[in-house]
């Protein structure tokens, strides 16, 4: 015998159906944190040092340092990766992904390999400032801190085209007087700081200036040069942060930091861990990578963005 489904029945049926897509329509939708409506940003940075360095700089051989004046020519080789290899191995990997990045730039990497500045800036990614070259401001005076840091900028312009708005410092060193002089000079942050996980506003001369911390957790130079982690240790740690950051950018406004430099971050297998974990991140919706000026203009005038006086003292 057939069965026949009553026209009330259908219709039922009907209603119930419309009000579960009305549900699923009028549900509300998890609160972003950025006025982007990013559930978390990831900031890039691409240190260009190549060239830059001082006699006896850092590197794989500092621990067996050749007599004072004696030219290393095994670590100045080193350093030269960087601008034969590493950078455009980089850039290849940006361009890939649509990734944008924040580039350090050193003067006198620029003034050495004005070609890999150029191409920098060429595919679109920030050219900022790192100084003229590998020197310390922390002992400068206010007037020479000044100039070193115009000369550098001045001088990667010239090369570039480009004038940049943001700064670091070496080894993120800069001294009492540098945020004034930053000001001074034009900028509109710096990356010299590592107390938060999202950027900030601190006062400089009774005006708002932008910090966008830095990271030594996610730094190739710090954990690979330095603790000698492996390339598979290195990319957990940047799944872990990730992980972390992401899950706590539902309730709250959360940024991530990855720093790289051009003679290791370059390495193949440095890139394959990049590659990875680009990959792992764009599986999560919500997920923004974004250069740091732009983060910086982003969060400027947002009245959500926390403002930190811990410096004030410096900063008057």
């Amino acid at each position: 015998m057939k069965k026949y489904v009553s026209v009330r029945g259908i219709l039922a049926m009907v209603l119930l159906f419309a009000s579960f897509i009305g549900i699923a329509q009028t549900a509300p939708k998890s609160k972003s944190y950025w006025p982007n409506g990013a559930q978390l940003v990831i900031s890039v940075s691409m240190q260009f040092e190549t060239g830059g360095q001082p006699e006896g700089a850092e590197s794989p051989f500092s621990g067996n340092p050749l007599p004072k004046g004696q030219p290393d020519l095994a670590a100045d080789s080193w350093f030269r990766y960087g601008g034969k290899e590493g950078v455009y191995r980089m850039l290849d990997l940006w361009k890939k992904y649509d990734v944008k990045v924040t580039s350090h730039v050193v003067g006198q990497a620029a003034v050495k390999y004005p070609e890999v500045a150029k191409a920098i800036a060429d595919q679109g990614h920030e050219i900022a400032a790192h100084g003229m070259t590998w020197d310390n401001q922390w002992n400068k005076s206010y007037a020479d801190e000044l100039a070193f840091v115009k000369k550098g900028i001045d001088t990667v312009e010239a090369i570039t085209g480009k004038r940049g708005v943001g700064y670091n410092s070496n080894w993120l060193r800069r001294g009492p007087n540098t945020l004034k002089v930053l000001q001074q000079l034009g900028f509109l942050y710096h990356i010299d700081d590592l107390s938060h996980d999202e950027p900030f506003i601190t006062m400089v001369n009774g005006k708002r200036f932008v910090v966008i911390p830095y990271t030594l957790r996610n730094n190739d130079i710090v954990n690979i040069e330095g603790k000698h982690w492996s390339p598979d240790q290195f990319l957990n740690q940047l799944k872990l942060e990730f992980d972390q950051l992401y899950k706590e950018g539902a309730t709250k406004r959360r940024m991530m930091s990855v720093s790289f430099h051009d003679r290791i971050g370059g390495s193949p297998a440095v890139i394959n861990v990049m590659e990875q974990f680009i990959k792992y991140t764009k599986t999560k919706p919500g997920v923004v990578y974004m250069r740091k000026d732009d983060i910086a203009r982003l969060v400027q005038n947002d009245p959500n963005t926390p403002i930190d006086n811990s410096e004030a003292q410096y900063n008057k």
